[in-house]
């Protein structure tokens, strides 16, 4: 049986390009024991993966050198040595970018293909879906009646955080880029406003769509954006730091907030989130928010590319803004 697989191959500098992996084929690895052999059928991309490829201290271990790049996945288990896992039992976990993967059974989940499609467990269901769930309610505490601006607003975690933030009753405005995105947050999504970053001054469209100000913000960009809603901050707001992606591919310094004394002036408070602190409690999350997803309060979308070979070019669309929901790799073309 054949494997196909990317290797890490150079530490990027700036965007990734196809030359910083090595696409290869190999023979499948024999099972140890506690082991299994999973056919994998989705792979999630997600703006971390770029961070997974830099040599510097973080909440992980960057990749390795000549390893396989890392990313979530869902599969089917072809063998077991494991009591734990059978033969036909689908599973989630981070077992890379290949097509079969030999592992131990740490950090694998059994998940049900009659519940929800495959893909939705590399979205709602799965990791951006958790960031989303934890990082809103746990660290941005939202109350009913108060102003949820979001930014990075179409993709997989904003896109369910804007959702949530509906469903607990607040007013929400999505940040995105382009009018299709903003008109799919307001149309499809029930935001109660979009603001077009690409064509809109944000911080004169962000007076106008929060005209009381901004109560939670939950940051998945970095850079201008932040700095623009910063200015537009109530008294104890509370600022969620998922991501930056409009900084991930840097070849200079990271651009930090220049407004950060506006957290002084409203005793508000600003906190990074990483979605594995929450681990504990996933199943917790993932069964509320197949709740809301069959009593029609919570819409998933995926976006899928098929053909694990065309992973790298792919990857790219998170940064140039090209995906509508969750990104996801089907790892066979057919």
């Amino acid at each position: 049986m054949k494997n196909k697989q990317f290797l890490l191959a150079s530490r990027p500098v700036g965007t990734p390009t196809r030359k910083d992996w090595d696409f290869v084929e190999n023979d499948v690895a024999e099972l140890a024991d506690n082991q299994v052999l999973i056919q994998v059928e989705y792979i999630s991309l997600d703006p971390a993966m770029r961070g997974w490829m830099n040599d510097g201290k973080s909440y992980i271990e960057p990749v390795q050198i000549g390893g396989v790049m890392r990313a979530g996945t869902v599969g089917k288990v072809l063998k077991s040595t494991s009591s734990q896992f059978s033969e036909g039992d689908y599973v989630y976990g981070h077992c890379g970018v290949q097509k079969y993967a030999v592992v131990g059974i740490e950090g694998l989940h059994k998940i049900d293909p009659s519940l929800a499609p495959l893909e939705r467990y590399l979205g709602v269901l799965g990791m951006p879906g958790m960031t989303a769930y934890f990082g809103l309610l746990n660290t941005g505490l939202p109350k009913a009646g108060e102003t949820v601006v979001v930014s990075g607003a179409a993709g997989a975690v904003g896109s369910v955080v804007g959702q949530i933030a509906k469903i607990k009753g607040c007013k929400v405005v999505g940040i995105a880029g382009g009018a299709d995105k903003c008109a799919y947050l307001v149309d499809e999504l029930g935001f109660d406003a979009a603001i077009d970053y690409k064509n809109e001054n944000v911080k004169k469209a962000l007076r106008v769509a929060c005209p009381k100000g901004v109560d939670v913000y939950f940051d998945n960009v970095g850079g201008d954006i932040l700095d623009d809603v910063l200015t537009q901050i109530r008294m104890k707001a509370r600022i969620v730091i998922c991501g930056a992606i409009s900084q991930y591919n840097n070849t200079t310094a990271v651009k930090g907030p220049s407004n950060y004394l506006t957290l002084l002036v409203n005793r508000a408070r600003m906190e990074g989130i990483v979605v594995f602190d929450n681990v504990a409690n996933y199943s917790k999350a993932a069964a509320e928010m197949a709740g809301w997803i069959a009593e029609g309060k919570l819409v998933a979308k995926e976006h899928v590319v098929k053909g694990i070979e065309h992973f790298p070019e792919t990857l790219l669309m998170l940064f140039n803004g090209e995906n509508m929901g969750k990104l996801v790799l089907k790892v066979d073309a057919d």
